[in-house]
């Protein structure tokens, strides 16, 4: 007895000693992988991001600095030591831009952005107000030319006005928010356009402006002076694109965020609330099969033009796109004072329809977050963000946001608490987005959503019809699938 004893407690060390590498998860579900999402592991990754950044004398992880290649890694390790994931690193170059302007007009200074890309120069010449939007060539009257230009923001991206003043002789141009507050920055593209070259441009506040109007209005004369300071020139930088080993690979899930701040800040919630939420749930993804492969793009350049999720639709061949069921992004998802949005994929609030699906996504966003009740609202769907490029090759999209520079309305506060009047994020785009400007009550409840919906489009994709040449859902693709916990290596948590 001593001897068969000694014989079992021996057998059960040895296999209590093996190493977990393999098992056999089950198929996930949409309340366990949310069960296994917490404050505490979202707050471990911004930590890094925030020790990213401060390796830098700008504490920034602008795309191609230290800070964001540290990121990169960070992701691309986490990711590979999994044994769950194919993970690549797509790398790119892309034009990096960063300037300072300076605005003073009637004895007076004022607060002003810089637009990534527009060139250097200081102007001091009249300033001319410029009817409707300035989006097209007939807004802009004769005597803007040799002068300042003096537009709203609106109706049509930055670089096409900044292009049409220059077409019209402009020297300089000064585009005014819309709403109450600071523009807060933005881009015209690293390319110029047809329809004019960049000139110098800067950012006004709406109050700011209206009252210049007022006394332009008032038949009163303004010179003002724009003094545009900027440096542009090329980065090399890398997506990082993790898609589970597992799953049918002709029908795949997609989300995805940036990774990149601002040069003004270290972006922990723009994007890092969003990129180490879907990194977060990549992780707590392994212990479990999928019935179809789960993809998560990690994005880099996006604060320069969504370049980085561009690249990705561009360069990926058009039978690949078609194994795309659909894409789903998370950018800024906990911001201090935030708003639950979903992006109005079905058009109903700004009618502008995503592809048919993206309304299946927007209402299974609204479902679930009603389902533990939290009231909603919907946000345009104007491509701002790295959903953009899907949806200019037709993929169902769709995704959560918790609101940047625009301001909590009354109405808002009464549902979800906070300062109405005050923006959602009083740090967009500044050096104040650090790991002190997240709401963590609003990360979490976001990160649980996103995670709902990954799960539950990673069992079925029914309600997401089929687009044109999309193979069959079903027929195997080129590469094999393979069984989550059997043929390929699962972390052990």
């Amino acid at each position: 007895m001593k001897t068969f004893a000694t014989t079992i407690g021996f057998f059960a060390l040895a296999v209590s000693a093996v190493p977990s590498t393999y098992r056999r998860p089950g198929l996930v579900q949409s309340n366990q992988l949310r069960r296994d999402l917490t404050r505490s592991a979202l707050l471990e990754h911004a930590k890094k991001l925030q020790e990213f950044a401060e390796v830098t004398p700008e504490i920034t992880r602008v795309a191609g600095s230290r800070g964001h290649n540290l990121t990169v890694d960070y992701i691309y390790d986490t990711l590979v030591k999994t044994g769950y994931y194919d993970v690549e690193l797509q790398p790119f170059t892309y034009v990096f831009s960063e300037g300072n302007v300076t605005i003073s007009a009637a004895g007076t200074s004022y607060e002003s952005q810089y637009f990534q890309y527009a060139p250097g120069g200081t102007v001091e010449a009249p300033l001319i107000s410029v009817s409707n939007f300035g989006c097209d060539a007939a807004d802009f009257p004769t005597t803007v030319s040799g002068n300042i230009a003096l537009v709203s923001r609106g109706t049509c991206e930055f670089g096409l006005k900044v292009a049409l003043a220059g077409a019209a002789g402009a020297k300089g141009i000064i585009i005014y928010n819309n709403v109450l507050g600071p523009v807060g920055g933005g881009t015209l593209g690293p390319d110029e356009r047809p329809e004019g070259k960049y000139i110098p441009a800067g950012s006004l506040s709406q109050e700011d402006a209206l009252s210049l109007i007022s006394k332009l209005n008032n038949g009163t004369s303004i010179t003002a002076n724009l003094d545009v300071d900027a440096l542009i020139e090329t980065r090399y930088t890398n997506n990082v694109i993790a898609t589970s080993k597992c799953g049918d690979q002709s029908n795949i899930v997609f989300s995805g965020g940036h990774t990149d701040s601002v040069q003004a800040g270290p972006g922990i919630n723009d994007d890092g609330s969003g990129s180490m939420g879907i990194l977060e749930i990549a992780l707590q993804l392994t212990k479990f099969t999928v019935n179809n492969a789960v993809r998560f793009g990690f994005w880099s350049a996006e604060e320069f033009g969504l370049l980085g999720s561009e690249h990705y639709i561009t360069t990926a061949p058009a039978e690949e796109l078609a194994k795309i069921s659909l894409y789903l992004n998370f950018d800024m998802i906990a911001s201090p004072n935030f708003g639950y949005f979903i992006y109005d994929g079905d058009g109903s609030a700004f009618n502008t329809t995503g592809p048919a699906g993206s309304d299946h996504i927007e209402h299974l966003f609204e479902d679930y977050l009603a389902s533990v009740g939290i009231k909603t609202a919907p946000t345009e769907f104007d491509g701002r963000s790295d959903y953009g490029p899907f949806l200019e090759v037709n993929i169902p999209s769709g995704g959560l946001f918790t609101g940047a520079e625009g301001l909590k309305t009354p109405e808002e506060a009464i549902w979800w608490g906070g300062e109405a009047g005050v923006a959602y994020d009083v740090n967009y785009h500044a050096p104040g987005d650090d790991i002190t400007n997240l709401n963590m009550g609003a990360w979490i409840q976001n990160t649980k959503a996103a995670a709902h919906a990954i799960a539950t489009y990673a069992v079925s994709t029914e309600g997401i019809p089929k687009r044109t040449g999309q193979q069959k859902r079903g027929v195997k693709s080129d590469k094999p699938k393979a069984r989550c916990g059997e043929d390929i290596p699962i972390a052990v948590m």
